[in-house]
């Protein structure tokens, strides 16, 4: 009995006062005020501290257009590289139909099973491609 005392006790000591005493002590000193920061005169066109470029700025005409271009002449770039893929998985699909045909019910060959890893392949980029626009 004496013993469970004891260990009670001390179990008290080590985990129970350590966050009692802060408790009991909740007299604090007040905060000082946050600094106010100091403001910039008023201009026309303020920069933007964070990126560094004025705000309600006009864009450029030039710059605007050539922007356009560049997006066109991307778009255009795209739409080669899909057409290019999309014939080239026409084709594969075509082989793959007559290496399929060919073989026998029983057998099919390696050549069928990469033919198909290649046409799972061109299609999941030709996906992606569409996708990202």
């Amino acid at each position: 009995m004496q013993k469970k005392l004891l260990a009670i006790g001390s179990v008290l000591v080590f985990f129970v006062m350590p966050f009692a005493q802060p408790l009991a002590q909740t007299t604090t000193a007040p905060r000082p005020a946050p600094p106010v920061p100091a403001t910039r005169p008023s201009t026309v066109n303020p920069t933007d501290a964070q990126f560094g470029q004025q705000r309600n700025a006009q864009p450029d005409p030039d710059e605007v257009k050539r922007e356009k271009d560049m997006e066109k002449a991307r778009n255009k770039e795209r739409f080669a590289s899909l057409k290019k893929d999309t014939d080239q998985l026409l084709a594969l699909a075509t082989e793959l139909k007559k290496s399929v045909d060919d073989s026998s019910e029983n057998t099919l060959s390696l050549e069928v099973i990469h033919k198909t890893e290649e046409v799972e392949k061109l299609a999941k980029k030709v996906r992606d491609k569409m996708k990202a626009n």
